[in-house]
């Protein structure tokens, strides 16, 4: 399994998902069509499959016109809504890519409609991987827009949060910076908090992407997966997890990134 990140528009990220023994590819949220082809030629695979997360322009508008440059592709998507989608999928359905086995992970709340898309290879020591769109950011979640604390609860913490530790998480932006400041806001002491920020800084400073994390590692720094634990729930004076996720969330989405 290969996966090349490609950056779109401002601050998007779409995959190219490669079965290195085929040659097969997929890609997540094609928003720039011509940037994917032009992965495609640049790594000689073939592309069939286009892996949508959500509706949202910023993810969906470009698979009309991926789908007309390049007939014939296969379009996922959890959602009606999703542009050109040809095969809509729900919670656990399975299908391969190669000899990838991807699954789709029904987690809405960011959209009713979400799709996280999680590969393995059988056999292999590589570990997964899983593509989260907007619902599982590094160091943060999508808001909820058409959904409430208590899907997303269900979806970060019982849904993505049980698969292997090892899970790679390629998310749909480049938010980790902003993130890692609410971060340090909800949990000052925590000194993970603080390296892995300094890192990403240095990272994005350095025109680097801070893609991919991993599951464990976000149970480590994110907030909104540290639902359970008595610092997070502390700062927004709750006791129960679903709460403390609504409470998070809503303090977030007014939360003023400091300038550093």
């Amino acid at each position: 399994m290969r996966v090349e990140l490609l950056p779109a528009l401002t601050d998007n990220y779409m995959y190219l998902l490669i079965d290195v023994d085929s040659k097969e590819a997929a890609v997540v949220d094609p928003v720039e069509p011509i940037k994917v082809v032009e992965a495609i030629r640049k790594h000689g695979v073939k592309l069939t499959t286009v892996l949508t997360t959500h509706h949202h322009w910023d993810h969906a508008s470009g698979n009309e016109k991926l789908v007309r440059l390049m007939p014939g592709l296969k379009v996922y998507g959890g959602d009606d809504r999703v542009d050109a989608i040809t095969k809509k999928v729900s919670h656990s359905n399975t299908f391969k890519l190669g000899s990838l086995n991807v699954k789709c992970l029904f987690t809405p709340c960011h959209t009713t409609g979400h799709i996280c898309y999680y590969v393995t290879k059988e056999n292999s020591s590589e570990p997964p991987a899983v593509f989260t769109g907007d619902t599982l950011f590094v160091a943060g979640c999508g808001k909820f827009f058409e959904g409430t604390a208590e899907q997303m609860h269900k979806a970060l913490i019982e849904i993505l949060g049980r698969l292997p530790p090892e899970t790679r998480v390629y998310c749909g932006h480049e938010y980790t910076v902003s993130n890692l400041k609410f971060a340090r806001h909800v949990e000052p002491d925590n000194e993970v908090i603080q390296k892995k920020l300094a890192w990403a800084k240095e990272k994005c400073s350095n025109g680097e992407p801070t893609i991919p994390s991993t599951l464990a590692d976000e149970f480590t720094f994110n907030p909104f997966m540290r639902v359970k634990e008595k610092s997070v729930q502390d700062h927004v004076k709750q006791t129960s997890p679903i709460e403390t996720m609504r409470s998070l969330r809503k303090e977030k989405d007014s939360f003023r990134v400091p300038k550093e």
